[in-house]
């Protein structure tokens, strides 16, 4: 199939390959609970899992925890257990997620900029569709 451009000649991936290891890291970036979370570690400040539970309205304990170990396997965050009783763990992003965070904080700023052009574009798409 050819995609284009195949940077595979020149030492690099197609992200349009379906084989290409990028596309499980777009797939985990892509994710709503994945960016919220990033949004919410991106000023730097480690948090702990109550905290960003919190702060991310909607997420269950279990999807958190499953966002939270996908970012800290592709290297995004760190999680930092403290020896206390109970103990304590606190996540922040890395250099690398400190960069993604930056990226996915302006699309959200974009669409929150937007969001009357979006609400708009849906109610004339829906007023359509009910009449059609």
């Amino acid at each position: 199939m050819d995609t284009g451009f195949d940077l595979r000649k020149h030492g690099g991936v197609d992200v349009f390959l379906r084989d290409c290891p990028t596309r499980a890291v777009l797939e985990l970036i892509a994710s709503k609970w994945t960016m919220l979370v990033l949004v919410a570690l991106e000023d730097g400040r480690p948090m702990r899992f109550a905290e960003l539970r919190r702060r991310l309205d909607g997420v269950t304990p279990k999807v958190l925890t499953q966002t939270l170990r996908a970012l800290e396997r592709e290297g995004l965050l760190t999680r930092t257990v403290f020896p206390t009783v109970p103990p304590r763990v606190e996540y922040q992003l890395t250099k690398l997620g400190q960069e993604a965070g930056g990226l996915v904080q302006s699309i959200t700023d974009w669409s929150q900029a937007n969001i009357a052009a979006f609400q708009a574009a849906r109610k004339t798409f829906d007023e359509r569709e009910t009449q059609g």
